[in-house]
């Protein structure tokens, strides 16, 4: 039994994480690879919640698992700091700016509201350049020590920009571990700090085993009982679980399933679509979009919590059950191989998303470069938060386009 100053701990422990991921929600633009550019500024470098070390393992562990991979780790360090409980509030905070933006998107946009500016738009895409910059130049120093993990994270870059495809990014992730295992050298495993973890293996089984019993059972019950919400529930949990590549991969996938069948009229996908890489957090954040605007079923703000809860439902269940064992695997001197190996790898994926798409989507002239190297600079020398070069960059786009500057 918990004593009064226990449980009012915990209850600020947790108030305390829903907020800091909160802010991370309202200012975390430009898709997964910002996204954990800016989980690192946050929890290694500013709060050293984690360390270098044990941040990209965790990556590695979301790299491998289907679905939005930013969120999962999101949710990760909940469960560091406060359990399962720690792992909803995380979420929580993470999720619902975009959730409820889309949400408010979905209800304006048969009416061709426009809530956001394209120099607003264009200035967060500059700062994501920044961000995702920020955190290969840190990632690389640390992980990618050595002409060995070199060479893997340049291999990994351009397999990442020559090749297409879902399952592109996880095939390079093997390949990288496979070299790390032959070839690397594996630090010794006392040289590793423990994950703040103490979660029960029997807890994270039974989490395990419910993925697989509603990944299977959802549709079974759709099929017997096809009522519109179980139907709605079976496509979003489907998706949620059997997706590699994050939210750029679901978007056109959520398409094929919604779209030919009437579900979702094709110009309100689109629309959807849009406004999805617009705001921040998460891309998976569609779903609550989608789940207003269905023709079909539950719709609403109803129809919306429903997909995003089935979305999202399966990374919680895979990060939940697969943490209580991942601490004594990384220890594993012959995985300390493997995820050297992952880690460059990690780092190479990221510095190829720094180019397409962050890049490629943002620097269009001499102005967003002068932009994008000034953001750069106040994060990485002069320490200024994210949330603050966020807003700085904005303003100076949206100037500079009013201005009329090229």
């Amino acid at each position: 039994m918990h004593s009064p100053s226990t449980s009012s701990s915990s209850s600020r422990s947790l108030w305390q994480l829903f907020l800091v991921f909160l802010r991370l929600g309202l200012t975390s633009f430009g898709g997964p690879a910002a996204h954990i550019g800016y989980f690192r500024h946050e929890f290694v470098a500013r709060r050293q919640w984690l360390s270098e070390q044990a941040y990209a393992d965790l990556v590695a562990m979301c790299q491998f698992l289907p679905g939005p991979s930013s969120s999962q780790v999101g949710m990760a360090v909940g469960i560091f700091r406060a359990g399962y409980r720690g792992a909803l509030a995380a979420w929580l905070g993470f999720t619902l700016p975009s959730a409820l933006l889309l949400m408010v998107v979905a209800l304006s946009v048969l009416e061709d509201a426009h809530w956001l500016s394209g120099d607003v738009v264009h200035g967060l895409k500059i700062v994501a350049v920044a961000i995702v910059a920020q955190a290969v130049w840190g990632m690389a120093a640390s992980l990618c020590k050595g002409l060995g993990r070199q060479i893997v994270m340049a291999a990994a870059a351009a397999a990442a920009l020559l090749l297409h495809g879902p399952f592109v990014q996880l095939a390079v992730i093997l390949a990288a571990g496979a070299v790390g295992r032959i070839l690397l050298v594996a630090a010794p495993s006392s040289g590793m700090e423990r994950l703040p973890l103490a979660l029960s293996r029997r807890t994270g089984l039974a989490c395990l085993a419910v993925f697989f019993l509603l990944l299977l059972g959802i549709p079974a019950l759709a099929a017997l009982f096809p009522q519109p919400w179980l139907m709605e529930t079976s496509i979003f949990y489907r998706v949620g679980s059997l997706v590699f590549g994050g939210g750029h991969v679901v978007l056109p996938l959520l398409q094929a399933e919604l779209v030919p069948s009437g579900w979702v009229d094709k110009d309100v996908f689109l629309a959807g679509y849009g406004a999805a890489q617009a705001v921040p957090g998460p891309l998976f954040t569609l779903a609550a979009y989608l789940g207003v605007v269905m023709q079909h079923g539950p719709n609403g703000v109803a129809g919306g919590l429903l997909c995003l809860v089935a979305i999202f439902a399966p990374s919680f269940l895979l990060v939940a059950g697969l943490l209580p064992f991942w601490d004594e695997v990384r220890r594993n001197r012959h995985m300390q191989a493997v995820l050297a190996g992952v880690n460059a790898a990690v780092v190479g994926l990221l510095l190829a998303a720094l180019y397409d798409p962050v890049w490629t989507s943002a620097i269009h002239g001499g102005r967003d470069l002068l932009v994008a190297l000034a953001a750069f600079a106040a994060l990485v020398w002069l320490k200024l938060p994210s949330w603050a070069v966020v807003l700085l960059a904005v303003l100076a786009t949206s100037l500079t386009g009013l201005a009329g500057l090229a």
